[in-house]
């Protein structure tokens, strides 16, 4: 792949990782999965692409729409094995009070 397909791919995967915090939200931390899950995402569907010779809406050398499932899939994976389940709390009990 050329230096400007690279480019165009870093953009697009950046993007799309972005897009999806902001859509999902939470903090940096999340950023920070949901951002390196895109890239990695954007580069399997990328490769697999080229290994099949399967061609969907090229951009360039960048086989965007097979890298654009590869980064959903990715996206989505992440998103579910980050998902915190909290337990419900119950009433807060007080200790009981001692009396001498």
């Amino acid at each position: 792949m050329t230096l400007p397909g690279l480019l165009i791919a870093a953009v697009i995967s950046t993007l799309y990782g972005a897009a999806f915090h902001v859509w999902q939200g939470g903090g940096p931390r999340r950023l920070l999965l949901y951002l390196p899950a895109s890239w990695v995402g954007f580069a399997l569907g990328q490769a697999v692409g080229m290994l099949i010779g399967l061609r969907f809406l090229m951009i360039g050398p960048v086989n965007w729409g097979l890298a654009t499932v590869g980064s959903a899939l990715a996206l989505l994976a992440a998103w579910w094995l980050a998902r915190v389940e909290k337990k419900p709390e119950g009433p807060r009990r007080r200790p009981p009070i001692v009396r001498r």
